[in-house]
């Protein structure tokens, strides 16, 4: 007979790909939004285990991006009751022991081999029951050695670009020392609670596109994006299938599973991208697993792509989708006073930070888009393009030179960017099981409006001497937004967005 008092936990790793985000004491995790919670949470009798997991591929994998493979290497995950408890403080639970001796080399863009999973870090262990609000995801510094058969060379982490197949060391901060933290504003719930003689599934998230950020000296440097919740190994998933007006499937189209969240600093609420994925040659796309968001709040799913003509759709917008759904076949159809020979908008703007005595500083600012439609916004994933393969924009903001436009004012950093988004607003259906109806633009609204929004965290000045931890005060701002129209002309400048009192 078991012992009741003895808590299964697995840890597993997924991989998902999708941007953002913390402000202040609501966190914006791919789509979830939890509640600042007490900085201590408890343990009690009993004991549980875990596995972690990376899960379907990316959008930023070859062929149609530009890795082929991330490895990371991972030397341990560990986990503490109490969310403000720093990396050398007492209470850390070692949930992978097995690791310590044996460190492993994940390729997060690899095919998972366990459903929607790519990896289980080691055994199941026995943890001490009680809520955990912190877990750090400790790598390996990068002079560590790994052997002969390391597709890194050198390095233990490194990216493989998929032009050349060329393998470029994927620089860390401080994650091989003090471990990538996952605090409890990034676990759902806000903390991971796991009862005597439970048997759980623990999910940490790794977000592999966003985390990755190419900097202006061609160098590639690793700003984790994770968090973790609880799962089911059966996998529960979203579904479908795209296809154009003629029926035909639309292949590369990006779908975005998002939530709704009250933005921290002005209170407005946007549906904010939590998990995506690409349609294959058959235009059928499946995001797995769909790890726990806020149970009170429905699921919405956008889609953007471009038929083979080349001709990019307007976005497609499906409300109130459940985990375990299928949203069947929604066809992507373009307003028909918009011209397919003008499809695509071409957006282009600057970003700019100073710090509290207006000079330069370092710091990476996440850029999205977002479109109104029916009242709610919501975020409109980038299509995948030759120049773009990911939901957002991760921009490094570290110098003031070989900026085109130069930086303004000259004192401060800046960084460029374009986005390639549908010209057409966005049609609009609520879920339904026999088919969602999608309803076009109002007559006289065929094209869209779009507001560029920022969000920066900070950056380094090196790598070994991190600029701080707060950002920008405020560190999201929207630009003014920028209204399409049969006349405008590509490509169309957006505000600039212009951080201060950074740090």
């Amino acid at each position: 007979m078991s012992n009741p008092s003895i808590t299964n936990l697995k840890l597993w790793l997924v991989r998902s790909r999708q941007p953002f985000l913390a402000l202040g004491c609501l966190l914006v995790v791919t789509g979830i939004i939890v509640a600042c919670t007490s900085s201590t949470g408890g343990t009690t009798s009993g004991v549980g285990s875990l596995k972690v997991t990376l899960s379907d591929p990316a959008t930023c994998a070859a062929p149609d991006g530009p890795y082929s493979h991330v490895y990371v290497t991972i030397t341990d995950v560990q986990a503490n009751v109490s969310s403000t408890a720093s990396a050398t403080d007492s209470g850390w639970m070692d949930l992978t022991p097995n690791l310590a001796s044996a460190p492993m080399q994940v390729d997060l863009l690899g095919q998972a081999n366990n459903q929607c999973f790519l990896a289980m870090l080691g055994d199941t262990q026995e943890l001490q029951a009680g809520s955990f609000q912190q877990i750090r995801l400790i790598l390996a510094d990068n002079s560590v050695s790994l052997g002969s058969s390391n597709p890194c060379g050198t390095s233990a982490n490194c990216v493989v670009l998929s032009s050349d197949s060329s393998a470029h060391t994927l620089l860390l901060s401080s994650e091989s020392k003090t471990g990538i933290k996952i605090p409890s504003g990034q676990i759902a719930g806000g903390a991971f609670t796991i009862a005597a003689g439970e048997t759980r599934d623990l999910n940490i998230d790794f977000n592999t596109c966003e985390s990755i950020v190419k900097q202006g000296n061609g160098q590639y440097r690793l700003k984790p994006v994770l968090h973790a919740g609880e799962v089911s190994t059966t996998s529960v998933s979203v579904n479908g299938k795209v296809v154009d007006a003629l029926g035909n499937p639309i292949a590369g189209a990006m779908v975005a599973l998002e939530q709704p969240v009250a933005d921290a600093i002005t209170g407005t609420t946007i549906d904010r991208i939590y998990q995506t994925a690409l349609t294959g040659s058959d235009g059928t796309w499946v995001i797995c697993p769909v790890t726990l968001g806020d149970p009170t709040k429905p699921y919405d799913v956008v889609i953007v792509g471009s038929n083979s003509a080349g001709v990019m759709e307007a976005p497609a917008i499906i409300t109130g989708v459940s985990p375990g759904s299928t949203v069947g076949t929604v066809t992507l159809s373009l307003p028909a006073d918009v011209p397919t020979a003008a499809s695509v908008a071409t957006l282009e703007g600057q970003v700019t930070t100073v710090n509290a005595s207006n000079a330069g500083i370092s710091m990476d600012v996440a850029a999205s888009a977002l479109e109104t439609v029916n009242g709610v916004i919501y975020s409109i994933p980038l299509p995948m393009t030759t120049t773009q393969n990911s939901g957002s924009v991760w921009l490094n903001l570290q110098t003031a030179g070989s900026q085109t436009p130069a930086c303004v004012p000259g004192t401060s950093f800046c960084a460029n960017y374009g986005m390639e988004l549908p010209v057409g607003a966005a049609y609009y259906g609520m879920w339904s099981s026999s088919g969602t109806t999608l309803t076009p633009p109002a007559v006289g609204a065929s094209f869209a409006t779009y507001v560029v929004d920022g969000i920066a965290s900070p950056g380094t000045s090196t790598i070994a001497t991190p600029l701080g931890t707060t950002g920008c005060t405020p560190n999201e701002i929207e630009a003014t937004a920028v209204a399409l129209t049969s006349a405008t002309i590509y490509p169309a400048t957006v505000p600039t967005v212009a951080f201060a009192q950074c740090q």
